[in-house]
């Protein structure tokens, strides 16, 4: 029992490093790493799939407030962050989030996974293939569209355990925003959406069984120290890297990561066990 202790711990350690430097590189918050790593660690823990993705996600949305506060931060001081964008749209983000969760618990994982699958692909098509200059507005969009786009990415990044990068950096760079700008400014996003998200499973997840025995509602208590703890204090070294990277690398970079997440999940939504 010690051994497969100390095995989960370091899988934890090294799953929580590489997704605080996904989360600072790319402003993504880290749960595109997390979800799927620690939804795979509890399978071969031998927790079956009824709360097993749902607490790979509530865990993943706590994790995501801390190494989104750490990114955040070191954009910040590039003065990479577009602080009018987070006032406007944390609102309607904040909204999302808290119907995302609410949703989660009535919603089967597997079929939300294989949603994003999906999506992610679609997004990275426009990292892949659409020219840096092309946009749909020079702007961000105000009124009922800023309240409509802003609760999305807030539920479907709630639902899905990720922070608000996946759509946050797409629709900035589509509303003039350079790459660099917005992987700093989605960093908040993941903020408005872990906290709020996080309570939600916390909540709803209260009474459900087959849980870990450190979870906390769908929380797992003992995976989210760990993965905060490891990513926390590997974010500023991605922000750092992002600052330094040719804007068409990253812009790559960000696209062939939305490609391996889609199939990993795709793949465990149609073929999983």
């Amino acid at each position: 029992m010690t051994a497969e202790l100390a095995g989960l711990a370091a899988a934890l350690i090294a799953t929580g490093l590489f997704a605080g430097l996904i989360a600072g590189l790319f402003g993504i918050g880290g749960g595109v790493v997390m979800v799927p790593a620690f939804y795979f660690v509890l399978g071969a823990l031998g927790y079956e799939d009824g709360p097993r993705m749902h607490m790979a996600v509530g865990t993943s949305l706590a994790v995501i407030v801390a190494t989104s506060l750490r990114s955040v931060s070191a954009h910040a001081k590039h003065g990479a962050v577009d602080f009018s964008i987070l006032r406007t749209w944390v609102p309607w983000i904040v909204f999302g989030a808290l119907v995302g969760g609410f949703v989660a618990d009535i919603i089967p994982g597997r079929g939300l996974t294989g949603l994003f699958g999906f999506v992610a692909l679609l997004l990275s098509a426009q990292f892949f293939f659409g020219r840096p200059d092309w946009q749909l507005a020079s702007q961000m969009p105000g009124g009922a569209i800023r309240a409509g786009l802003g609760s999305f990415i807030g539920a479907m990044s709630s639902l899905l355990g990720i922070g608000g990068g996946v759509f946050g950096v797409t629709l900035m760079t589509l509303c003039g925003k350079s790459i660099r700008q917005a992987v700093a400014t989605a960093a908040g996003f993941g903020v408005a959406i872990g906290v709020p998200g996080a309570l939600s499973f916390v909540i709803w997840g209260l009474d459900e069984p087959g849980r870990t025995p450190t979870a906390l509602g769908y929380v797992d208590g003992l995976g989210f120290l760990i993965l905060a703890a490891s990513a926390f204090f590997i974010a500023p070294i991605g922000a750092k890297l992002a600052h330094s990277m040719p804007e068409t690398l990253l812009r790559r970079l960000f696209a062939i990561g939305l490609v391996a997440t889609a199939f990993s999940l795709l793949r465990e939504a149609f073929l999983g066990g």
